[in-house]
């Protein structure tokens, strides 16, 4: 997204635990807990390159009864996690924090409802056929802008949060500290 929208960036792994933190963090909503995984990467970067704007994000998905999905272990997992979002509502919580000098400067959160049609189990396999393993870090098993568009019968949100990231806000961020033209 970011090399598409023209942003100048150095990508760089923060490292993190995600597993431990999330069992850290567990008492918080799916909305604080993408913000506090997105600030943990952008800070854990921040503190190793003084001086520079960091940004780290994070996406959960949150069915309606407020179970958290997980990217899918393996194949079997994203068939169980397409099966409990089949003709359900979701919620996929997008967070992105800029750090800077170790510090969170700036944060936005967005969340995306996303209607899934009912999904039969001979359409699970073909899917997964066609997709899998590319959906494999996808938390919600689907890539919106590809196959993954068939699961859903409503949209509601921003097509970047869905991707992953609230873009629109983040460049309004980087053209306030000058970092992209106004």
């Amino acid at each position: 997204m970011l090399t598409d929208a023209g942003v100048p960036f150095t990508p760089m792994a923060a490292m993190v635990d995600e597993d431990s933190a999330k069992q850290a963090l567990a008492d918080l909503s799916p909305r604080d807990l993408a913000d506090a995984l997105a600030e943990l990467k952008a800070v854990k970067i921040a503190t190793q390159v003084p001086g520079a704007l960091v940004l780290g994000s994070d996406s959960l998905v949150a069915l309606a009864d407020g179970t958290r999905l997980d990217k899918p272990v393996d194949r079997d997992d994203a068939a169980r996690h397409l099966r409990a979002m089949s003709g359900g509502i979701h919620d996929l919580w997008s967070a992105a924090v800029i750090a800077e000098n170790g510090r969170a400067v700036w944060r936005q959160v967005d969340r995306a409802r996303l209607h899934v049609r009912p999904l039969g189990d001979a359409f699970i396999n073909r899917y997964l056929d066609a997709e899998w393993p590319a959906i494999a870090g996808c938390v919600g098993c689907f890539r919106v802008e590809g196959p993954g568009v068939q699961l859903f019968n409503r949209v509601e949100g921003s097509h970047f949060t869905i991707l992953g990231m609230p873009l629109l806000p983040v460049l309004a961020y980087l053209r306030e500290r000058k970092v992209m033209p106004a």
